[in-house]
C-alpha cells in the first residue's frame, strides 16, 4: 500500500502478526545477546556495542527505561578494514547489506557503505570505521 492509509490485506497481516510480537521480540533479544556475548569474548574483537551488555556505556540507563533491547550492535574487529571485510565474507547467516527496515540479519562496514560520503577525517573523529 502507498500513503497513510494501509490496504485491507496489510491491516490483516498486522493484526495477525501483533499476536506473536512479544514472543518474537523476546527471541530477538535473546538471540542478539547470544551473538553480542560471543563476539565480546572473541580474541579478534576489540569492542562490541550493544545496550544489553553490561560493558555498554548506557547499559544501566537501558535497564531503567526499557524491558528489552535491540538486535542492532556495533562490532569493532581487530585489524581494520581488511579483517572486517574477511569477517563479513565468512558469515553464513548474516548477509552484507544496509537497511533497518527488514527482518533479515544484516552486516555492513559503515565507512564504505552507509557513511561513505562523510569525509574520512570526520569519520575518524566520530569513530566510524
Amino acid at each position: 500500500a502507498m500513503g497513510i492509509v494501509p490496504a485491507p490485506f496489510d491491516c490483516a497481516l498486522v493484526t495477525r502478526s501483533l499476536k506473536t510480537l512479544a514472543l518474537r521480540m523476546k527471541k530477538h533479544n535473546t538471540n542478539a545477546m547470544e551473538v553480542a556475548t560471543f563476539l565480546e569474548g572473541h580474541p579478534r574483537v576489540l569492542q562490541v556495542l550493544h545496550p544489553g551488555l553490561e560493558s555498554h556505556p548506557h547499559h544501566k540507563l537501558m535497564k531503567q527505561q526499557t524491558a528489552g533491547h535491540s538486535g542492532i550492535m556495533s562490532v569493532y574487529i581487530d585489524g581494520g578494514r581488511t579483517q572486517s571485510e574477511n569477517f563479513l565474507k565468512a558469515l553464513k547467516v548474516f548477509i552484507l547489506a544496509e537497511s533497518l527496515g527488514g527482518y533479515e540479519s544484516l552486516a555492513e562496514i559503515p565507512s564504505i557503505m552507509t557513511h561513505a560520503s562523510i569525509p574520512e577525517e570526520i569519520r575518524r573523529e566520530l569513530k566510524i570505521t
